[in-house]
């Protein structure tokens, strides 16, 4: 009997929580998940099995972010279109080692990122434009994480409340 409600804010920011699970399917390739908010309820909750074997979990998080660019800057476009304005498009992450090579790109490559694909650092010429911000988000308020890996009990139902806009 629970309904999907959305309430937009008067924040004009675009807020995406993008996580990934680290070498969960049998062919050791990660998930990822997404869910847009532009206030409360989820406009999109989205999950897919990566295409490509990720090295380590601040890599499969890029991948994740890499994944979901294009719906980002597809929806921000699409809202602008539509005569609205938005002053801020932001990604959330709980990996803080992603953060930093996404904000800083190759120049926060160590031994262990060296071999990440230019590819996964598209976000941070993004980021030099001003197009999207990248801001930590604490592991426990993931809400992405419904999207990834098995959640129960209270916290399904806090992920759920928000994703559906339930009062708690």
């Amino acid at each position: 009997d629970d309904v999907l409600t959305l309430e937009a804010d008067d924040e004009q920011t675009l807020t995406w929580y993008v996580d990934a699970a680290f070498a969960v399917h049998h062919d050791m390739k990660s998930q990822t998940g997404a869910v847009f908010t532009l206030g409360k309820g989820a406009l999109i909750s989205d999950s897919n099995k990566q295409k490509t074997n990720a090295r380590s979990s601040t890599e499969a998080e890029l991948n994740g972010v890499d994944d979901k660019i294009s719906k980002i800057l597809w929806t921000k476009r699409f809202i602008e279109k539509q005569g609205f304005k938005v002053k801020l498009t932001v990604i959330y992450q709980d990996n803080t080692s992603t953060i930093k090579l996404a904000s800083n790109g190759k120049a926060s490559s160590g031994k262990r990122t060296r071999h990440f694909d230019i590819k996964l650092f598209h976000v941070t010429d993004l980021i030099d434009r001003g197009e999207v911000t990248v801001k930590y988000c604490h592991t426990d308020d993931m809400i992405a994480d419904y999207n990834t890996k098995p959640v129960v009990g209270v916290k399904f139902r806090s992920f759920r409340n928000q994703i559906m806009n339930l009062s708690n």
